[in-house]
């Protein structure tokens, strides 16, 4: 038996918005003829959801072709924004030592929504990076976040898995897995219905270890 616990990232290790949002602001203002500016709360909306639907949402009078041309360019500015802001992406609260003690008992992992890229940049960032043994996206697969969850877990010969995360997809993506679900309900989303839920980040080993425990019974 292999435990795991894979992660969402945004809104669960880190809170890129607001220097997402002035990145994607800047693009669209100087890449576009568009005039749309979003906020914070906005992208916590967008944030675990797929490009398609969060181009719908950015732009829904726009036919699905362009509006997702215009979220790739603002995607591949992202990147090199995060990668060189001063500014960097807050985390929560002791995640460094909330991950090494995870580390010692189970195989971690992240699996996002995001383009290819953007998980490496957390990564990037990150001197305890060396915790997770593997990440997947949506943007290298094209698969869904449950089939990417199970990816992961293939890969990793993990038999037993937790998937943390914030949002309602991430709790149907969970379920699509077949794997219990904790709710980061410190993140950017409410959740229909949770195996467990956390309010502050160090809360997730003894959690964590609740969850399975139950998961046997």
């Amino acid at each position: 038996m292999k435990k795991g616990i894979l992660f969402d990232l945004d809104g669960t290790l880190w809170d890129s918005s607001a220097q997402v949002v002035e990145s994607w602001n800047r693009t669209i203002r100087e890449k576009t003829n568009r005039t749309e500016q979003f906020t914070v709360d906005d992208m916590h909306r967008f944030m675990g959801k797929t490009l398609e639907a969060i181009a719908g949402m950015m732009f829904p009078v726009l036919p699905s072709a362009e509006r997702e041309q215009i979220l790739r360019l603002c995607n591949d500015d992202e990147l090199v924004h995060l990668a060189e802001t001063a500014e960097k992406p807050p985390l929560y609260a002791e995640e460094q030592t909330v991950i090494r003690a995870l580390q010692k008992d189970y195989t971690l992992g992240i699996v996002s929504n995001c383009q290819v890229g953007y998980i490496e940049i957390y990564l990037g960032q990150q001197v305890f990076s060396d915790a997770f043994c593997d990440h997947e996206c949506a943007g290298k697969t094209g698969l869904s976040k449950g089939q990417n969850i199970r990816l992961v877990m293939e890969r990793q010969g993990i038999t037993d898995c937790i998937y943390v995360g914030d949002t309602q997809g991430d709790a149907d993506a969970a379920k699509e897995a077949g794997i219990p679900f904790i709710h980061a309900a410190y993140g950017f989303g409410t959740v229909d219905a949770c195996d467990a839920a956390i309010d502050d980040f160090r809360k997730l080993p003894e959690t964590a270890a609740l969850v399975f425990s139950a998961a046997k019974k």
